[in-house]
């Protein structure tokens, strides 16, 4: 289990300094949520700010895109330093152009869905990407609680890469990941987990990380 500490959930004011903490600690990528107020009722920080902490961590950049348009500005996240750009099917751009434009930027890509939405909807696109995020908790805020009922959309994709003969595409959730509840979406097919107050609220980041690991042997 690869394990990616949510920056949404981080002290904004040393956000250099928690990466660093995070990398640390183990963190396999560093997931960087990236909201605009509209597409979900949350702000937080866009291209320059991820350019400006990049410097912090050699690690995976995990850039999720919670934006209504995000073909416009894939370009400038390419710029910051993003190693994978997850973007929501739900949004106004057009999946395939969205897709084609990440990876002209030898960037990976993802597709992520919301809880109302079928994990069916990805299914077409699996053979481009590398990564699709099933959300667990509705998209906007930190510190929600895990949804356990969207595990059988990550079993189904998984089922579906498999007969696709897509061993290497990973699966990823976020929202209320913790030792509680890792083990369940390790069974469903989860390789990544999201974890955002379970690490950054620890006492001991590197602890917290591990015993998640651990749970996921």
């Amino acid at each position: 289990m690869l394990i990616a500490p949510s920056l949404l959930s981080c002290d904004f004011s040393r956000f250099g300094e928690e990466i660093s903490r995070m990398d640390k600690a183990g963190a396999d990528f560093m997931h960087l949520d990236v909201m605009d107020g509209h597409f979900v009722p949350n702000i937080t920080f866009g291209a320059p700010v991820i350019k400006w902490v990049r410097k912090y961590s050699d690690k995976t950049f995990d850039v999720h895109l919670m934006i209504s348009n995000p073909l416009k500005y894939i370009d400038d996240f390419a710029d910051a330093g993003a190693d994978i750009i997850t973007f929501h099917v739900e949004a106004d751009s057009d999946i395939q152009a969205t897709i084609d434009k990440i990876k002209s930027h030898g960037i990976k890509a993802g597709l992520v869905i919301k809880p109302n939405t079928p994990a069916e909807v990805v299914f077409p696109y699996l053979d481009q990407l590398y990564m699709v995020l099933v959300m667990t908790v509705e998209p906007g805020f930190g510190g929600q609680s895990f949804m356990e009922d969207m595990l059988p959309k990550v079993t189904a994709i998984r089922k579906k890469a498999e007969r696709q003969g897509l061993s290497d595409l990973l699966i990823q959730v976020d929202g209320g990941i913790g030792e509680g509840n890792i083990r369940k979406a390790y069974e469903a097919g989860v390789d990544v987990c999201v974890a955002g107050t379970s690490v950054f609220k620890a006492e001991d980041a590197s602890l917290a990380i591990k015993n998640m690991k651990d749970k996921c042997i």
